[in-house]
């Protein structure tokens, strides 16, 4: 089965004045072996974005995530297990300080499959959310995700790339393939009269401790 899963966060964005002030990013390559194929679209006000079926058995509560560090550029964000809202976007914390994991697929430490992190890249007040520091990642930055009651898993970043919300890769949720996390938020341009932030930052990592 095909659901409809949107990352974007634009009806909560739509406000934002700090929108102007996020930095101009220079995404080095995402063509690498480690980053995520080529797929289909992503957008808050689109309909047609296939993604993985809900109904996979979400992992264990005992190693769900809880916390995304990645210390150089000062993100430090407690994580919630999300899934798809009613009005089929994903769903996304409204704490722009959080970030959400989209429980139907992958978690991270598991042996295969992308885990997905969502979160906004600022809010309804103007301030930043936790992902805007992801405009700052470098490739070979370290990620730590801390998990309940199992021990942190550690990425290594080796791709960032800014793509049009209509063609992020679905293969951005796969379930099969080499282990990665993938982090998503918005970015510019922003146009209030097309819903909000047109495009997605998608930064891509792969694992440096053992899965599992």
């Amino acid at each position: 089965m095909t659901v409809l899963l949107a990352v974007s966060g634009a009806t909560v964005l739509a406000l934002a004045p700090s929108r102007e002030s996020l930095p101009p990013t220079a995404d080095f390559d995402a063509r690498t072996a480690a980053s995520p194929p080529a797929a289909p679209p992503v957008r808050a006000e689109d309909t047609g974005s296939p993604t993985p079926t809900p109904s996979a058995s979400p992992v264990s509560s005992a190693a769900a995530p809880r916390r995304l560090d990645i210390e150089r550029v000062g993100l430090r964000a407690a994580i919630e297990p999300r899934g798809i809202a009613p009005d089929g976007s994903a769903d996304i914390p409204e704490d722009p300080e959080k970030v959400g994991w989209y429980r139907f697929g992958p978690a991270p430490g598991e042996p295969s499959g992308s885990a997905v992190m969502v979160g906004h890249v600022d809010s309804r007040t103007g301030d930043l959310g936790a992902f805007a520091a992801l405009f700052d990642v470098r490739a070979g930055d370290e990620v730590t995700v801390r998990r309940a009651a199992a021990p942190p898993v550690t990425y290594r970043v080796v791709a960032r790339a800014r793509v049009d919300k209509d063609r992020l890769p679905a293969s951005a949720f796969t379930r099969t393939g080499r282990p990665v996390l993938t982090m998503i938020t918005c970015a510019p341009p922003f146009d209030a009269e097309r819903g909000g932030y047109q495009r997605n930052l998608v930064v891509t990592a792969i694992p440096v401790t053992p899965t599992g």
